[in-house]
């Protein structure tokens, strides 16, 4: 069980004992459902999305001082800087599944403390505290690659949104309604953070998934529409990324920075279609190339190796990370990563 019943029951005590919470959640499927599902517990509070990097830092603490939360819950963000935990000044509660980092002064509720292998998705540990919206649970923990287990009681609860007996994440994600919602929940965040606030904003109140597949109601078209008009931009870049064909074990593929960022969901399903490779997907942006990796071997040993002498830096879980180097750096990087991954 990623948290304790002790722990669940000082996360809802968090909850109970405020009444101004403001919310950061990164901006994928396993953010935005770990956000609702605390959001629609307490209701009451403010979300606010953090796109590109994972990262709190200085930078946000304005925006909290304008929202004058009496506390801050930090959901599926990998690294919250000292800087702003101590500028924010009213506690915080970090709920997150990524490699813990030592901070101070903050509450910090994480599985991988105690087991580093544990891959509960933060949208798990919020669901243990929340208990509701089981269909929001489903929709993170499989957008996460994470096989819960309630995905049965979903099943029975939601019929034909999980139309397959696989136990595979990856099958349920590319080839079912469910992990069709997934990667509307995901394309939803993308483009103008005004445009993402409307719609995660409507999603608070959507009671069924149904609402949304079949556009039942005004509030699931208005979703479903926006999915539309993300998903051809994600499917012309996928039509490129399909194009390519792996090199001694690795695909590498990179767009530019004029188009929307879809590295993160292009890498996934890349790594769908070919399981046995390195999956390298990169974005331009100003000077860097920001990067999703995937893989079916290790990954962080070779990533921080792969960086040594190179002006970026990178991170994440076992078989998923990030990384941001300098163009002029790029090739040193990829020659780097290819070396070590054939050590492996």
């Amino acid at each position: 069980m990623p948290l304790t019943e002790e722990q669940i029951s000082q996360i809802k005590e968090e909850l109970d004992n405020c009444k101004r919470p403001l919310y950061f959640f990164h901006d994928d499927a396993d953010g935005l459902c770990s956000f609702l599902l605390l959001y629609r517990y307490k209701k009451e509070g403010k979300g606010i999305v953090v796109k590109a990097v994972p990262k709190l830092d200085e930078k946000f603490v304005r925006k909290a001082e304008e929202y004058m939360p009496d506390k801050i819950f930090v959901v599926d963000i990998a690294m919250v800087e000292q800087e702003f935990i101590d500028g924010v000044k009213v506690p915080v509660v970090w709920i997150d599944h990524h490699a813990p980092l030592e901070r101070h002064n903050i509450k910090k509720f994480n599985p991988r403390i105690n087991d580093k292998k544990d891959s509960a998705p933060a949208t798990y540990l919020c669901w243990q505290v929340a208990k509701q919206d089981l269909w929001i649970a489903a929709v993170g923990c499989i957008g996460d690659w994470f096989f819960p287990d309630f995905l049965d009681s979903f099943r029975e609860k939601y019929p034909g949104l999980v139309a397959i007996e696989s136990k595979n994440p990856g099958n349920i994600l590319f080839e079912t309604e469910l992990g069709k919602l997934a990667k509307i929940f995901s394309f939803v965040l993308k483009g103008k953070t005004n445009d993402a606030e409307k719609c995660f904003k409507v999603l608070t109140r959507i009671e069924s998934p149904y609402e949304i597949l079949r556009q039942e109601t005004s509030k699931g078209r208005f979703i479903y529409a926006k999915f539309e008009k993300i998903n051809a931009h994600y499917e012309e870049l996928l039509k490129g990324a399909l194009s390519k064909e792996p090199d001694d074990g690795i695909l590498l593929f990179t767009y530019e920075e004029d188009k929307m960022s879809f590295s993160g969901e292009l890498a996934n399903e890349l790594l769908y279609r070919h399981p046995k490779e390195l999956i390298i997907v990169g974005r331009e942006k100003g000077d860097e190339i920001r990067m999703s990796i995937r893989s079916p071997k290790l990954l962080p040993g070779i990533l921080s190796t792969s960086l040594e002498g190179i002006e970026g830096y990178g991170g994440g879980h076992e078989y998923a990370c990030g990384a941001s180097v300098k163009k002029k750096d790029f090739k040193m990087f990829i020659d780097n990563l290819k070396k070590g991954y054939k050590n492996l």
